[in-house]
């Protein structure tokens, strides 16, 4: 049909009647784009590791690791989705600040590269760990700084958080290092923000946070031998904001990563890359169920809301702006203020608020773009148990799906009656 979306030459309206709706559509080669783009004119000192949290798909996952990412996980399931995507367990790095005593006995057997410690008590489960195994763990101590960088669009550090352990208090135990003997500190990690969206803060971040990491390991007499400096790459959803250019990123952060290398020749240094390298591959792809009005405004109702994309509602930011949305199976004609609404029954399921569409008619389909990060896996799936959507990734001129929906008896089963 005339105007219509399509991903790698198939029509959305074919994926649509194919997997049906609610359904998330992933665009292989987006992916690519996005992971080369930078990867080509990044440092080959600076190791990019995908952040699983944006989106644990597993064939997503897959795809990035045939590039060559790595993988930084927080889970029990996303360190087994990346070790079932190819990831080998010495390219990925664990963390978070509730680590199970499962989880961190999983990344001790399975020999990750390093568990990321943020708390004393759990750098001491890790030693007790490590010493009824007869190994020595390799931990990254997680840092929240003194300071914080401006630029990004949730800050991560420079106040009380319960991410890391404060710059403070790692410096008040110069011995802390020698306390653990079954655990080999060998870095430093921070993560400081997200949605960032200047060069100059990356650079600056990565910066900051090698200053901190050297000074750390003077301080605690241990050798550098990896240094995490977050990441928090961005990408543009609203009026006004650019995307990153790549070649303007490794233009300021290369110079970084030569000068810490040649300081420490042979240690790693990690970039976290998750909403950058999967936001720009994904719609989330809707029909409509019907069209209406109420006191002078338009409703657009469709088969898909919040429940499958959170992320859409604003969570997090102080005013709510739109995601990009289209139009999918065909041009239509003059744009009007629509309203794009969901199944639920809360005024809150609101996916986008006076958008500009052609008039829509039931049966149509509305996407929402840049929708491959924090979807479904960041969503209340489970509200009125609508359950979680298809996933579907296009690669090489080919449709496949890689999750199917949740059924009635998938929603049901778990539950005990007596």
């Amino acid at each position: 049909m005339t105007g219509e979306t399509t991903i790698q030459g198939i029509p959305m309206s074919e994926l649509a009647d194919r997997f049906g709706t609610p359904l998330y559509v992933y665009d292989g080669d987006s992916l690519r784009e996005q992971y080369r783009g930078l990867r080509d004119g990044l440092h080959p000192a600076m190791e990019m590791f995908y952040s699983l949290k944006a989106n644990p798909n597993v064939a997503v996952c897959a795809l990035l690791a045939s590039l060559g990412a790595r993988a930084e996980v927080s889970s029990m399931v996303e360190l087994r989705t990346a070790l079932a995507a190819g990831v080998a367990p010495g390219d990925i790095i664990f963390l978070g600040p509730g680590k199970s005593r499962a989880e961190l006995e999983a990344c001790l057997d399975e020999g990750v590269f390093a568990l990321v410690c943020e708390s004393f008590g759990e750098l001491g489960l890790i030693d007790e760990l490590a010493r009824e195994r007869g190994v020595i763990a390799p931990v990254m101590l997680r840092v929240n700084p003194s300071f914080a960088v401006k630029g990004s669009g949730l800050t991560m550090g420079g106040k009380p958080r319960q991410f890391g352990i404060d710059e403070q208090q790692l410096f008040d135990e110069p011995d802390l290092v020698k306390n653990f003997p079954g655990v080999r500190v060998i870095g430093v990690h921070a993560y400081m923000g997200t949605r960032i969206l200047d060069p100059e803060v990356i650079a600056e971040n990565a910066r900051r946070i090698i200053d901190l990491a050297e000074r750390l390991a003077n301080r605690l007499d241990f050798t550098l031998e990896a240094v995490d400096v977050g990441g928090g790459l961005g990408v543009a959803y609203f009026p006004g904001e650019p995307d990153l250019d790549p070649n303007a990123v490794t233009e300021l952060l290369n110079p970084v990563a030569e000068a810490f290398h040649t300081a420490h020749p042979g240690a790693r240094l990690l970039l976290e890359l998750g909403r950058y390298l999967a936001a720009p591959s994904g719609t989330y792809v809707t029909r409509v169920r019907y069209v209406k009005t109420s006191m002078g405004e338009r409703f657009a109702v469709t088969d898909g809301g919040t429940n499958h994309h959170m992320a859409a509602v604003g969570i997090g930011s102080f005013v709510k702006r739109n995601f990009p949305m289209r139009l999918l199976n065909r041009a239509g004609g003059e744009a009007a203020p629509w309203n794009v609404t969901g199944p639920l029954c809360t005024p809150n399921d609101t996916v986008g608020r006076n958008v500009d569409l052609p008039e829509p008619r039931p049966g149509d389909l509305i996407g929402v773009l840049r929708s491959g990060a924090y979807g479904p896996s960041a969503s209340p799936v489970l509200f009125l148990s609508h359950g979680y959507p298809a996933e579907v990734l296009v690669d090489g001129g080919r449709a496949r799906l890689v999750r199917r929906r949740d059924t009635v008896e998938d929603l049901l089963s778990p539950q005990i009656r007596d």
